[in-house]
């Protein structure tokens, strides 16, 4: 789902000059004083200081260098920098008015300029006494919304609400595209163990048809209930599946069938009578909601089908967590603050063009997935909020898989290829033998090996980059914690960038040629 409407939106007409003098310097980052301390910084001392070396100096780096909030804690001491370092970084920080910004989104201020909307996900998981814009139009509605799907939910549950033959509604389908499908379907995966009984997750998103057509053999029409999730219920590749899974269920229990088996998560009523959804079972969200944020929203109906709201609330209360860590922590203390700085470090210091998400967790497989849209349609951007071209590379190019299947894959290239990639290991300790071999794998990454004694072929120069988020259990609150993190963390970057992290336009010019293509055919 994107947040971005093909019709158009003028620039500079919706740039609130409020958040242009507030919160976006008239300097680059580039000639903020603690940039160009940063170069100096590691053009004299860091650019060939060896990770090994930082180990030696301090015998308390670990503690040093880490992180705790919530369940999760944030080790970066095997990365490239030290006390100076992290100096500079928070300097750079305060500079480009990244505490400032932080209180603007919270404050509901339309930071997406270039839509002229508040950016508000921060809201869907947050609690009434925590007064989060109150006064932007539909924040007072979100709890409203909640307690309908709790309701909804609960009834399906109980089987108060079943299907048009009276069976229960056990296979929950999520029809939706980008973050409409990888929000949900990552957040199912991760919290398989959460399931309710006999409850079934399935998503369809491609537009060519296969995905629905091989998940009819494994459905029972009787028993499966389609969740659309389109804001404007005109996404063509939702559209598409919803109108082919209509179609199917009308063929084999009739029309009176589609008010039975079909709920949306989406706000054009028209288009929803129109398909036949019934009117109790529209859950509706708001323009500050964007498509890579939407789970925390009525997007994430099918997920809360399937866990029971009760774990749905979980995932929230989680966000929550990082939300507050974020709102009130210092910069030198900040979780997200400090993955961010640590981007821009390698991004734009030492020149890493791509990072791996790498956790050993396999319930977190799609977790690099949805960071992939996360990170790169959000700080995949080329021209500032004032409309200037930046001066300096934005975001890396984001990859990664479940870290056991990765090491016989594609580790390769991260411990002996010529790129330098930071890592990011996400580690849960439930299993010793994920543990053991997420933590040497770090440790071969950092120290390398050598020997001289040894062929050149088997030398492993090390020195490379990662960090390691630790948890101890990946529950729901967890989840929401890691989702929460990264989601601060890619503003913050945009924020020092002096980007927009909340629009899309690059996608928009695709879409309108496919739509010609499909008129002149």
């Amino acid at each position: 789902m994107s947040s971005t409407k093909s019709r158009g939106v003028k620039r500079k007409s919706n740039v609130p000059k409020k958040y242009t003098e507030r919160k976006l310097s008239a300097r680059y980052p580039t000639d903020l004083p603690a940039w160009q301390a940063l170069k100096k910084h590691h053009n004299a001392v860091m650019r060939d200081k060896s990770l090994r070396e930082l180990f030696a100096r301090d015998k308390e780096r670990p503690q040093n260098c880490s992180i705790t909030t919530g369940d999760l804690l944030l080790d970066y001491s095997k990365t490239h920098v030290n006390n100076v370092t992290k100096k500079l970084l928070h300097r750079l920080a305060r500079e480009a008015d990244v505490p400032a910004a932080i209180e603007a989104m919270f404050a509901g201020d339309p930071i997406n300029a270039t839509e002229g909307r508040s950016v508000l996900h921060v809201a869907l998981r947050s609690k009434i006494s925590d007064t989060i814009a109150l006064a932007a139009p539909g924040v007072r509605d979100v709890w409203q919304v909640l307690t309908k799907m709790e309701e909804y939910v609960d009834a399906v549950h109980a089987s108060m609400i079943k299907g048009h033959t009276g069976k229960r509604l056990t296979h929950i389908v999520n029809i939706g595209i980008g973050g409409s499908d990888l929000g949900p379907v990552m957040a199912a995966k991760a919290m398989r163990p959460f399931w309710s009984a006999g409850m079934r997750f399935h998503s369809v998103s491609n537009i060519d048809g296969t995905q629905l057509a091989d998940l009819k053999t494994e459905l029972d029409p009787e028993k499966t209930l389609f969740v659309v999730c389109s804001k404007t219920f005109t996404t063509i590749e939702t559209m598409t599946n919803a109108n082919a899974a209509r179609q199917w269920v009308v063929q084999v229990l009739g029309e009176g069938a589609v008010a039975s088996h079909f709920v949306a998560a989406s706000t054009n009523h028209a288009a929803m009578d129109e398909f036949g959804i019934a009117p109790d079972r529209r859950f509706g969200f708001w323009d500050w909601v964007g498509g890579r944020y939407s789970l925390w929203s009525a997007i994430g109906l099918s997920l809360a089908l399937v866990t029971g709201m009760k774990n749905f609330r979980r995932l929230l209360a989680g966000g929550r967590v990082m939300d507050q860590h974020f709102r009130i922590t210092n910069l030198d203390e900040n979780m997200p603050v400090m993955l961010a700085l640590l981007g821009i470090w390698y991004n734009n210091f030492f020149g890493a063009q791509s990072q791996a998400i790498l956790p050993y967790d396999n319930r977190l497989e799609r977790f690099p997935a949805y960071l992939q849209q996360l990170q790169m349609e959000s700080s995949g951007k080329s021209v500032r909020m004032d409309g200037k071209k930046v001066r300096c590379d934005t975001g890396m190019i984001i990859w990664g898989e479940s870290g056991n299947n990765a090491q016989h894959s594609f580790y390769q290239l991260l411990h002996q290829g010529t790129r330098l990639v930071p890592v990011d290991f996400l580690l849960s300790e439930s299993s010793k033998l994920a543990t053991a071999n997420c933590e040497a794998q770090a440790e071969a990454l950092m120290d390398g090996t050598t020997d001289t004694d040894i062929e050149p072929y088997r030398v492993h120069a090390g020195n490379r980059p990662s960090n390691t988020i630790h948890y101890k259990q990946l529950t729901p609150e967890v989840l929401g914690q890691l989702i929460a993190l990264y989601e601060h963390k890619v503003f913050v970057e945009g924020v020092i960038w002096g980007i927009n992290s909340f629009d899309q336009w690059g996608v928009e010019l695709g879409k309108k040629l496919a739509q010609a293509r499909l008129k002149a055919t």
